[in-house]
This record gives C-alpha cells, structure tokens and sequence, in this order.
C-alpha cells in the first residue's frame, strides 16, 4: 500500500542498508555519487527499496535528479502528496466540486511528473487533472500503446466521467497533439467541448512533419545525444546505462506514435479557442510552425512565446499558470 508520508529517517535507515553502513554516515546533505559512492547499481537498489517501502515507482526515483539524502526526501514526499491513485488520471488536489478542471498532456517520453508542483500556481477551486500515458510512473506494468488513436481513445474514456463542469486542455509537445486529438474526437462525437485548448510546443497538423531528425530510428547513442540536445532529461536518466534501458522503451514507443500518425486533411477549424505556446529558443518547433495553428481552430487566441527551448515550461510554471488561467475564464466568459 502507497503511504501518504514519510520521515526523513526512514530514508535515512534506507540508504544506509542499502550502502551496508550506519544511518549516522548518511548526513543530509552528503551526495550521492562524491561522499556516498553510490554508483548507478546502488542508486537502482536504493530505488527499488523506496518503491516497497514507500510506493513510488523505482524508474521514477532514479530518474528524480536527486543527489542527496535530503533532496530525495523531498521528491519522495511531494510524489507521495501528489500521486493519491494509480491510474491515467492524477488529481494533485482532488475538489469535490471543483469550478473548473484543467486537464495537463505530458510529452514524448515524459510523465505527469512534468507538471508537478503546477496545482498550487491555479486557483483553489480549480482542480488539475494530469494525463498518465500507459508504460510509466504508477502505470509502467501497462503495456505502451505507440498508436495515437489508441492513446486517444484511452484518455477519452479516463476522462469522460470528469467532463460534468467547465474544463480546458494543455498540452506540451506530443502532449499538444493528444490533446487537440482528443477535443476533435469530443467534437465528432458531440460530447461536452473544452471551453479552451492550450498547445504548448507543437507544429500545426498542416505543416510537414520534420524529416531530418526521426529519433524513433536513431541508434541508442544516437538518441540519448538527440535528447540531451532537446532538454528535459534529467542527466541521471541519459547518462547512467541502467536507467537508460528502463526509460528507452517509452521514448521509442512515443516517437513511433508522432511518425506514424496520419495528420487529419483539411480538418474542420474546431469550435473552440486556442492559445499556442513556445519558447523562444526552440531549435525543434520553428514560430511559422506555431502559428499554423490557426487554422485550426475558430478562435485563435494568438502565441505566447517563453525564454527558453522546446522545454521553457520546466522554467515558467507561475507566469504560464497565470497565463492559462486568464485564458480559460476569456473563453469561458
């Protein structure tokens, strides 16, 4: 059972068995790698132990970045608060009745663990659902889907129950796709409609899809040195060969799904705002491909641009939030 808290002594006793030595060597602060020696085969162990002591998914704690005993405990701790259910859909601050939903779609390889710590940026009566692909997180025992119908589908029938009040979609990179895919299939099936959609990231489904990087063919090294490139992998993951092996299948199946997609033709502009997002500094997603995205839609509500590159978001939670926020209650007015 997943407990809901946890001292920084039982992490402490953790590390300590882990490393065949006394809890009191294992100060705070102490890193890992220079004053533990804790190489990547250890960092596993001591992932695998916080998994059955405490719940939280090894790959995800590896993967965290932490590197001492007190940034663990904080990772640990905000993953416990903010993962309360194992399924597609996570509710950091779950409402009763909440005014409003914002539904978050992570990108290629990614998690809902992209838009940690983003709840507290929102309004109180706002409740944030963030979108779990199947393959990661608390959902890594369920089989990868690299088709995009198929994730479409999947989403759409975790978040059907949730539709009952105003809601919008964001989504980053693949995310964005997924989610304007999705408020198409709501649109043709004549469900509710999000009163807006956020696309942070993302070329248009008009432009030509970028054919001079196609990571899902890239050879392994190939691949790890294309991500470190793009950002937004933490360098635990790229460079360390074990985690690596863990978190490649997701990469791969992800950007399977982006090459394989068949792009709609000449799509009915939906009846819904968008806003298009990205950074300023995004070597993948050039502005003309941007703001392609208004032809998409019947109410483009223009491009925002963030210092930063394809992954600006990690650095702008607060200005986005507020930026979302005021962009949901333009639309819903």
């Amino acid at each position: 059972m997943t407990r809901t808290s946890v001292h920084i002594e039982d992490l402490r006793a953790l590390i300590a068995g882990a490393l065949e030595t006394e809890p009191g060597e294992v100060t705070d602060e102490a890193h890992f790698s220079d004053e533990l020696d804790i190489d990547s085969l250890l960092m596993l162990e001591v992932a695998t132990r916080v998994e059955t002591a405490f719940g939280v998914p090894a790959n995800t704690v590896a993967s965290s970045g932490a590197t001492t005993l007190a940034q663990l405990h904080t990772f640990v701790t905000s993953t416990l608060v903010d993962e309360p259910s194992a399924g597609p859909v996570i509710r950091p601050r779950p409402l009763n009745d909440p005014a409003a939903r914002l539904f978050l779609f992570h990108h290629a390889g990614g998690s809902h663990l992209l838009y940690r710590g983003w709840a507290q940026h929102f309004p109180q009566d706002w409740e944030l659902c963030l979108l779990e692909a199947p393959g990661r997180g608390q959902l890594q025992h369920v089989p990868l889907i690299d088709d995009c119908d198929r994730l479409v589908d999947y989403f759409h029938t975790a978040v059907a129950p949730l539709l009952d009040r105003p809601f919008g979609f964001f989504g980053h990179s693949m995310g964005a796709l997924i989610a304007y895919q999705c408020t198409r299939q709501l649109h043709h099936d004549g469900g509710p409609l999000p009163h807006w959609l956020g696309v942070s990231a993302s070329e248009a489904p008009n432009t030509d899809a970028v054919t001079d990087s196609r990571p899902h063919l890239m050879s392994d090294e190939e691949l790890r040195r294309w991500l470190r490139d793009v950002g937004g992998s933490t360098p635990q993951l790229l460079d360390n060969d074990d985690l690596w092996s863990t978190f490649a299948p997701a990469f791969r199946n992800d950007f399977t799904l982006l090459a394989t997609w068949a792009r709609p033709r000449d799509p009915e502009p939906l009846p819904v705002p968008i806003t298009v997002f990205g950074g300023d500094r995004d070597t993948l997603i050039s502005e003309d491909r941007l703001l392609a995205w208004h032809a998409f839609t019947t109410h483009f509500r223009g491009l925002q641009r963030y210092e930063g590159g394809h992954f600006y978001v990690m650095n702008h939670q607060r200005p986005l939030a507020s930026a979302i926020t005021s962009a949901m209650r333009s639309a819903s007015a």
